[in-house]
């Protein structure tokens, strides 16, 4: 008889169960919390909207018997799998109210992929500020996960009143090209679907990727057709130059050269040409069934099951009071498989848990901040101050940087539950080498080869933002999230008003002055921080890659997780493993 099992059975298939079930009087003191959440939540769908309205309405597109990016994405990726990312992003401020690309992780017949493309409402997809580096940090996704890059090109080139924007520099819209060959060099393949007129940088884009299916009204060329000719170059346009233009615009008969009468027929670039924009879709997905992937057996170590207690929970145990503690297990016991985890050393380093638990049945680690307050602790405070949560102290320090050493060795990805107001500080704090340990966590992150995905669920402030793999954690993190809680500065508005302005109040003190235009000043410094930490203008300026909801937190851990075991560069057999022994003892 044959018999099967998953591996080190024992230690996975049932782990401790966490968390416990909210009581009846939480949940009534509760809803005020999920009011000041909600309003969050309406606020961030407002702007996405605006952006997925940015450019020509949709429907002109339709008229013109063409799909938009989003008819695009509808078709082309597995019903509910869709995680996207960078919506919102737009460090230029550019009038567009957008990067012109939309992107994200999703599945194509059955298979993870990081997927973008340009949108063709905003300027027929042209190269804009801020899009560049938006597609770098995709290609960084695929690269990190080692999955398949899908891009829908439909990109009109540069746009030509801001050149100076988009086109030189070590980060320019020409970065991308080297990105792709990097890809292939990597054997990370991309596949590119190309619609309509793609001339100079969009020739590129479409030229740079692995496999090339067109519609059939689409090209890519090294230049366009609409640069016409017939002017005598002067330097400036007077009105013989402007008549002469207008001539040749006039009796501009010429066809886009790199059709795919030439580049199906003659340079056979194109694998296939399709007369319908579904058809194009169809061909990615035919490629995409033939993508190296594991069967998640290979790597699963129990069956894939939702957690035991209620997702909804987290907008009731999540404080919209960035003051006020929680309980951070309640909330990893509503994002893991049947709410369990198996906590690693749970009794040093109080301020972080650290430990494995299951996603979908695959194996993940997981690393975040307690809350509360710790008497007694840190031990070289000797009594002076209790801990704190969300602070960062010696032992939390070490067991953070062993931990992730551990999970290097044994090909665990990493999940960092970022809820931090920074690293102790003092002269205790010193002697304690809390300055090396957190950049010795940091030298722990950069020596695996590991992917990691960070969620700041509310503060994320000071180096604590940086050495708990925030998004400058530029070879190991995938993608950061916030949430509609999270606010992302240096330090506490009113902290730096204090730093900034307590000598200035001082000597205005001691001259007898009136302080008001002081504290004016300290005030206005106060709300910046507020206006420029939220959720919106954190994701605007690239500190977090996606505003997610807390319930949908869960969706995107599966597709990181799912993504990161379907073709991985490095595996460690299970049986082989070291955390769960040494977390057993």
């Amino acid at each position: 008889m044959s018999r099967k099992q998953t591996p080190l059975r024992p230690y996975f298939e049932k782990m401790a169960e966490i968390g416990k079930e909210l009581r009846e009087g939480e949940v009534r003191r509760s809803q005020a919390n999920v009011d000041l959440v909600r309003e969050q939540e309406a606020i961030i769908s407002q702007e996405v909207e605006r952006v997925r309205n940015a450019g020509i309405p949709a429907e002109k597109i339709h008229q013109r018997g063409g799909m938009t990016i989003y008819d695009r994405l509808d078709y082309l990726v597995d019903e509910g799998t869709w995680n996207p990312l960078h919506t919102l992003y737009n460090p230029a401020d550019n009038e567009e109210g957008c990067t012109g690309v939309v992107n994200g992780l999703g599945k194509i017949e059955g298979k993870w992929a990081v997927i973008i493309g340009f949108d063709n409402k905003v300027m027929a997809g042209a190269w804009i500020a801020g899009q560049a580096e938006n597609i770098l940090m995709v290609t960084d996704l695929a690269k990190r996960l080692n999955i398949p890059l899908v891009w829908m090109t439909n990109c009109s080139g540069v746009k030509l009143m801001e050149q100076e924007t988009v086109y030189a520099g070590r980060r320019s819209s020409g970065a991308p090209f080297y990105r792709h060959a990097d890809l292939n060099h990597l054997g990370i393949p991309i596949l590119n679907g190309i619609y309509g007129t793609n001339p100079a940088g969009g020739g590129y884009q479409g030229i740079s990727p692995t496999i090339l299916l067109a519609h059939d009204g689409a090209n890519i060329a090294v230049g366009g057709a609409g640069i016409v000719g017939g002017m005598n170059p002067k330097g400036y346009i007077d009105e013989e130059a402007a008549q002469a233009l207008i001539e040749g615009t006039k009796n501009f008969k010429g066809k886009a050269p790199g059709r795919v009468e030439t580049h199906f027929d003659q340079t056979a670039y194109f694998r296939e040409a399709h007369d319908t924009e579904q058809g194009v879709l169809d061909g990615i997905k035919d490629y995409m069934r033939m993508m190296p992937a594991y069967d998640p057996t290979m790597f699963r170590v129990a069956e894939p099951a939702e957690p035991r207690l209620n997702v909804e929970d987290l907008n009731l145990i999540l404080p919209a009071n960035q003051k006020r503690p929680y309980d951070a297990i309640q909330i990893l016991a509503r994002l893991t498989d049947n709410s369990e985890f198996m906590e690693y050393r749970p009794d040093y380093g109080r301020e972080v848990f650290t430990g494995i638990a299951k996603i979908d049945g695959f194996p993940v680690a997981f690393i975040g901040n307690q809350q509360g307050v710790f008497p007694g602790y840190p031990e070289y405070a000797k009594g002076e101050y209790p801990g704190v949560g969300g602070k960062h102290y010696r032992e939390g320090l070490i067991k953070q940087g062993e931990f992730v050493t551990l999970c290097g060795r044994d090909n665990l990805p990493i999940i960092w539950l970022q809820d931090t107001t920074g690293i102790d500080v003092g002269d205790l704090a010193e002697e304690a080498e809390l300055l090396a340990l957190g950049q010795s966590l940091v030298y722990s992150i950069e020596q695996t080869e590991l992917s990691m995905m960070c969620v700041v669920l509310r503060k994320g402030t000071a180096a604590a933002h940086y050495i708990m793999c925030g998004p400058q954690a530029n070879n190991n993190n995938a993608f950061t999230l916030g949430t509609p809680l999270t606010e992302i500065y240096v330090m506490h508005g009113e902290t730096a008003a204090a730093a900034s302005y307590a000598r200035r109040l001082v000597k205005e003190d001691d001259a007898g002055n009136d302080l008001s235009p002081i504290l004016d000043k300290m005030n206005q410094m106060i709300q910046d921080y507020q206006d420029k930490s939220r959720p919106v203008y954190s994701a605007e300026k690239g500190f977090v890659d996606e505003i997610v909801s807390l319930t949908d937190l869960r969706k995107y851990i599966q597709a990181f997780t799912g993504a990161n075991y379907q073709n991985p560069k490095s595996i460690t057999p299970v049986h082989q493993m070291l955390l769960p022994r040494i977390i057993k003892g």
